[in-house]
């Protein structure tokens, strides 16, 4: 079956959480069940002209998500970067190539909006997840650091 990317509508929210739950990492901090919590958040990201929620849709179903962030800023003479985040395939999808696709989807869709470079993280409880991305070409050239607050 054929995919296509798209931005994210509102009633693709439940399934994007379900999704981002079903995950080592994700079923331990995705409350489904507040589902308007979601609800907000998504308003808020599709308010935003510089942030692109993603799905992969096969058929109707959302075979995957993305979130694409793009930053401006000074460093790198100006360089407008993409962050790419929350990257999830759906259990019945993975294997099948559908996360290189979504990745280099979303490589060309930083470029198409004038991007210099392209950011993402990983998990370091996910060492598949850092060989993939390298394979794309990506680099661990820095270390992230996050505080929970």
């Amino acid at each position: 079956m054929s995919v296509i990317f798209r931005l994210a509508r509102r009633d693709d929210v439940a399934a994007i959480v379900a999704l981002l739950a079903d995950d080592v990492l994700g079923a331990g901090r995705e409350a489904a069940a507040d589902l308007d919590v979601y609800l907000r958040a998504f308003d808020a990201v599709a308010a935003d002209p510089n942030n692109e929620l993603i799905v992969a849709d096969a058929g109707g179903e959302v075979a995957g998500t993305m979130q694409l962030t793009f930053i401006p800023g000074l460093s790198r003479s100006g360089t407008l970067r993409a962050q790419i985040e929350a990257v999830r395939v759906a259990a019945d999808r993975r294997g099948e190539g559908l996360g290189r696709t979504m990745i280099e989807w979303g490589i060309a869709r930083a470029a198409e909006r004038g991007c210099g470079l392209v950011q993402l993280t990983t998990d370091k409880k996910r060492p598949d997840a850092l060989r993939f991305y390298e394979s794309l070409g990506f680099t661990a050239s820095h270390e992230g650091l996050k505080l929970a607050l």
